[in-house]
């Protein structure tokens, strides 16, 4: 079982400005996509503030969201790094597991990654990501390096506010459906 003490969360901004995006989605009936919460077992409260302040995870969990877009049902986790690569440690295997099992049944798995250093934003295919992820457990790199992420890929943050990735997502969606059919 896991451990977590209340700090600074990684990734949380970024999980922010996910979800406002999300919403606007769901406003404008273009997705719906939930952010899935990881179950938590609480052990030690601040009374005065009314907060958690030590758990335990409940459970590994799977992606941070799931949903459906305009018929596509997705999944996706989002990463943040101040590093000039994404460290593989911060993607499980039992994550890497359930987007494959996801793909499997239809669904079309990524990951959002903000590169703080840069200030840039990409959707990886799952494809991608599985690669890195397969070389490291032989003995491979432990990371993916920024210039490998793929610029037909990056996401802009338009109006300082939200990360429009449906459009980007339509670019992949599109590029493997005509692979799917070349082949």
């Amino acid at each position: 079982m896991a451990y977590w003490k209340n700090q600074t969360l990684r990734g949380s901004e970024l999980e922010k400005i996910i979800n406002v995006t999300n919403d606007l989605y769901r406003k404008k009936n273009l997705a719906l996509i939930q952010k899935i919460p990881t179950p938590i077992i609480p052990t030690q409260f601040d009374n005065k503030q009314r907060v958690i302040t030590q758990a335990y995870f409940e459970q590994k969990s799977t992606v941070d969201f799931l949903g459906a877009i305009q018929g596509f049902p997705i999944c996706f986790d989002a990463k943040e790094t101040k590093a000039t690569s994404l460290p593989l440690a911060n993607i499980h295997k039992h994550q890497i597991e359930f987007m494959r099992d996801f793909i499997k049944q239809g669904g079309v798995a990524f990951l959002i990654v903000y590169f703080q250093k840069y200030e840039k934003f990409f959707l990886a295919p799952f494809e991608f990501i599985q690669k890195y992820f397969m070389a490291a457990m032989s003995g491979g790199r432990k990371s993916i390096p920024y210039k490998d992420f793929q610029l037909d890929y990056e996401i802009s943050l338009e109006n300082g506010q939200y990360l429009h990735y449906i459009k980007v997502l339509q670019k992949y969606i599109d590029k493997m459906y005509i692979t799917q059919n070349n082949s």
